[in-house]
């Protein structure tokens, strides 16, 4: 059980970073709202302070977000997941999984390629693993460019630099499978954004 509760807090910084984010506003502003100086923010973001209810209920209140949700404390006795639609990157991210196992599962609805749209390859610590539902995928690992249609599936390390967009002019969509560490960086909005 205390393991959960340090579970739970500890998912908190990511969290109210990725709120604070999503609505483009910056620390000074949020201690604006809040009265919590900015130093406290920064360090409650990075985990390197303890949430404490005091602090979590006027950025619970500045968010628009119930105090669970900025929490990630899980539902009792509901097994079904609520599936939200997230805004990313010009497409849209539909969580499937509440992620108690410290795995995610994402649906995600990636749009045609935009003219000049560039690749930028990003690392991080973690492992990924995808599934190819409709359209064709472009997935660039390091120096390696692949294309998956519906029905393939890939996985990598995510320290390999890496990029994934529509192969073409249609929509592709896929399903994600990502630890604690892909959720944290690679799908960010993902990991705070639960209702």
């Amino acid at each position: 059980m205390a393991d959960d509760v340090e579970r739970t807090l500890a998912g908190v910084g990511g969290r109210l970073r990725a709120l604070r984010r999503r609505r483009d506003l910056t620390l000074a502003e949020v201690s604006r709202e809040t009265g919590i100086s900015v130093s406290t923010l920064s360090r409650l973001e990075s985990g390197s302070r303890r949430p404490a209810l005091e602090l979590l209920l006027p950025l619970a209140r500045v968010y628009d977000v119930p105090l669970d949700e900025l929490v990630g404390a899980p539902e009792v006795g509901d097994p079904r997941v609520h599936i939200r639609r997230i805004p990313h990157r010009g497409g849209l991210l539909l969580p499937l999984s509440r992620g108690a196992n410290g795995i995610r599962v994402v649906k995600q609805i990636l749009p045609p390629p935009r003219p000049g749209e560039r690749v930028e390859l990003k690392t991080h610590r973690g492992h990924e693993w995808l599934y190819v539902i409709s359209g064709r995928l472009r997935l660039v690992l390091g120096e390696r460019d692949f294309v998956l249609d519906a029905g393939e599936a890939a996985e990598f390390d995510t320290r390999t630099p890496h990029w994934m967009g529509a192969a073409d002019g249609a929509t592709v969509e896929l399903l994600h499978l990502s630890g604690p560490e892909g959720q944290r960086i690679h799908l960010p909005e993902l990991a705070e954004a639960r209702r």
